[in-house]
Parts: structure tokens; C-alpha cells; sequence
């Protein structure tokens, strides 16, 4: 393993305003996957009117990826490639210089079919407790010091892989932190020591998808709820226990979601597979799960959806990308908007306000609403596709492109 923690000559930083950007009292930080909740929704300091363009405050080439830059107080962290590296970068969060950088070599043969994304990294790392917890494109899982980047373990790629390598990001609840490894024939879905990597349960039950793992209290019991290669499962997360699963697969096989936990309900939702609600309940020796509505005129690919008031807003696949609200008691599609929107969007909820980072690099932010697509105000966001999920605080915008950070503010 090669470690370095030198500045690169190839992360360049241009600071265009030195000063640092201001921070409101209520900022939250970004710590993970999808935000604080893990569920797209954040606190932001809501213009009376919006801007007609972004103040860009800096901007940092980090390396490729699509990993979302995490915010911790004065810092945000960034996951990357740089040639055949994998790199956590610690940047000064109000001037985009380098605090510390570490580097481990892990070159790989990309998948030809997914050539046109590049060699990752697609999972956002995870920060708890001063660790930093990455999970690589060969299913290397990394804790790093936050404080100084040393690494203080690793658990190496294993010998199967996912077709698509990896994109799920780890989660991190009390002292494990969770992750599924590995591929076809050869998998492991673990609970590993936040101090050591010591594995304290696994599951081999079925190879990774590329969503990300939730946990969630149901039926009385602490769950980790996922998708896998074929299924859709909840795990005792105290010891590893399948506790229930149901079929579920994509067309193309590509099952990315992140799955949404609504009162009592789970919300699952695949290309193809229309938006499905169900119940989780204990029975006699065995867990049951109950379907309690479906619908299939609204539907998610990639882009994983915000809930305000009960209503998920989305970007479906149909009609070549099309906005929609759907109400999570009964699933009834309150609106779509005209079809031709994006392939992709990075959705972040906060109050009312729902922000959507296209892949064109387009922001749309609109108004929650029952009854339309309420679009307020459109901004360029990049000038590289924008894949990654964007990190949003205070009145602080950090969006990552192919290969950039840049920090954004509505003044």
C-alpha cells in the first residue's frame, strides 16, 4: 500500500475570493451519503428572491469521480481517483486549500460497458466520530484519521467484483460501520468494527447492488434495509439475521436506490419497476411484508428522490425524464412535469425548497408542491457532466463535476 499525504502537482486550486464564504448559525454538516438523515434533506438559508446567478467562491480540481464531497465543520472532505490512486483530500472549507492528502494505489480493468462513466469512485465515503470510512471502485474499504488522513485500517479488494464495480456508500451506526463487498458467487454484507475492521457479523445471502444501505426501527427491530443483487432485504443489524427479503431485480440490472422509510411504510423503487409501498411486520418464526400500494405511472433509475410533507419528488425515467410528486400515504401521482428534463438528478430537499442537480450540470430549484412543477430559478452549476450529489449547508453549495469542486453561495 502506498501512502502519501505530499500536495499533488496535479491538484491545482484557484481561490477566487479569499475570504471565507459566511456560514449561518443553523449550517448543518454534510457527514455522509445523502446528507445528515441519509434521506436528501438539509438545513439553507432560503433567498427572499433568488439571484439571477451563484457567487463561485473556489474551486479545486480533486480528481475523478462521482463521490459526494463531505462537510465537517471547517472542512469537506473529497473521495477521487487520480491516475491509478484512490485519494481522500482534506480541504479548508471557506478557501479550497489542501489540509492533507492520502493517496493508495488500486489500478483495476473497467467494465467495458460502463467505460463512458470512468474509473470511479462512486461511492461517498462517511464520516463518524473522527474517522473517515471510503469504499472504493474493487470494493476496498478504507478508515482514514479525519484529523491528519492517516489510514488506520484497510480491508483489501476481494477476488469477486460487481459487473459495474461499486457505487453503494458505507453507513456507519453506533460502532460498526456497514458494507457489502465483493460479487457474484463470493460476496459479504458485514458489520465491521469502527476501530479495527474486525467483521462483528456478515451475510453472504446474495451479491451487492449499487444502492445504499439504510437502517431503520420496524416491527420493533433495529434493520439494515437494502437492495442486493436480486432482492430486497432487511438484516438484524445487531446480529446479521436475514429477518426478510423479496424478489426484486431491474431490467438492467442496475439497482441503485436508497430506500425510503415513510411512517411505517418502505418505499422501493427501480427502473422499470414503478414505486411500490410495504409493511414490515414480526409473525410467528418469520418476518412478513405486505404491499399497501404501487403505482407505475412515476418510477426512479439513478436518481434517488426528497419527501416534504409526505409527497416524494422525483426524477422518473419515463418520458426521457420527467419531474413528479407522489403522495406517500395512498401513491397517488399529484403531478409530472414535461417529459425531455435530465437523465439523471441530485436531489436535495431543504424546508420547501428542493434543489436538482441535473447531469447536463443544470440546477433546477423548485418550490414543493402538491399540485405542479413549480420551477423558480435555473443555474449552470458546472461545465463537465455532474453526476455526483451535491453537499448543501447554510447558504454554501458544493458541487463536484468529472473532476472539480467548486463551492457556490446564494448571496
Amino acid at each position: 500500500m502506498h501512502c502519501t499525504h505530499r500536495f499533488s502537482a496535479r491538484l491545482v486550486v484557484w481561490v477566487l475570493l479569499t475570504a471565507p464564504a459566511a456560514i449561518p448559525a443553523f449550517a448543518q454538516d454534510w457527514p455522509q451519503w445523502r446528507g445528515p438523515g441519509r434521506d436528501g434533506a438539509t438545513s439553507f438559508q432560503t433567498p427572499a428572491s433568488w439571484p439571477a446567478n451563484l457567487e463561485q467562491r473556489w474551486q479545486v480540481e480533486v480528481g475523478f469521480g462521482y463521490a459526494t464531497p463531505l462537510l465537517v465543520g471547517d472542512r469537506v472532505y473529497m473521495f477521487s481517483r487520480q491516475d491509478e490512486d484512490e485519494v481522500m483530500t482534506a480541504l479548508d472549507a471557506g478557501t479550497g486549500e489542501v489540509v492533507w492528502r492520502t493517496a493508495y494505489a488500486e489500478p483495476f480493468d473497467m467494465m467495458p460497458a460502463t467505460a463512458r462513466h470512468g474509473p470511479g469512485p462512486k461511492s461517498t465515503p462517511t464520516y463518524a466520530d473522527g474517522r473517515l470510512f471510503s469504499f472504493g471502485m474493487t470494493s476496498v474499504l478504507t478508515a482514514f484519521d479525519a484529523a491528519t488522513g492517516e489510514i488506520l485500517w484497510q480491508r483489501p479488494r476481494p477476488d469477486a467484483q460487481p459487473i459495474y464495480h461499486t457505487a453503494m456508500s458505507p453507513l456507519v451506526d453506533g460502532d460498526s460501520v456497514i458494507m457489502h463487498a465483493g460479487g457474484p458467487g463470493d460476496s459479504e454484507f458485514g458489520a465491521y468494527d469502527v476501530a479495527t475492521g474486525n467483521a462483528r457479523w456478515t451475510w453472504d445471502g446474495d451479491s451487492p447492488a449499487y444502492g445504499s444501505p439504510i437502517v431503520a426501527d420496524l416491527g420493533g427491530r433495529r434493520q439494515v434495509i437494502a437492495f442486493t443483487n436480486g432482492l430486497m432485504v432487511g438484516i438484524a443489524r445487531d446480529d446479521g439475521q436475514l429477518l426478510w427479503s423479496r424478489p426484486f431485480t431491474t431490467p438492467s440490472n442496475t439497482t441503485a436506490q436508497t430506500p425510503i422509510i415513510h411512517g411505517d411504510m418502505v418505499i422501493q423503487a427501480g427502473r422499470e419497476n414503478g414505486l411500490t409501498a410495504f409493511r414490515v411486520t414480526p409473525g410467528d418464526g418469520e418476518w412478513n411484508t405486505e404491499d399497501v400500494w404501487h403505482t407505475d405511472e412515476a418510477s426512479l433509475h439513478m436518481t434517488n428522490g426528497v419527501v416534504v410533507d409526505g409527497v416524494l419528488y422525483g426524477l422518473s425515467h419515463l418520458n426521457s425524464g420527467q419531474y413528479f410528486g407522489v403522495d406517500l400515504d395512498n401513491g397517488d401521482v399529484l403531478w409530472t412535469s414535461p417529459g425531455r428534463q435530465a437523465e439523471n438528478a441530485a436531489m436535495v430537499s431543504a424546508g420547501n425548497t428542493i434543489f436538482s442537480i441535473q447531469d447536463d450540470a443544470q440546477m433546477v430549484v423548485f418550490n414543493a408542491s402538491r399540485s405542479a412543477f413549480d420551477a423558480v430559478e435555473r443555474y449552470e452549476v458546472a461545465t463537465s457532466e455532474t453526476w455526483a450529489q451535491p453537499a448543501i449547508s447554510g447558504n454554501r453549495l458544493f458541487v463536484k463535476d468529472v473532476t472539480n469542486l467548486t463551492l457556490w453561495t446564494v448571496e
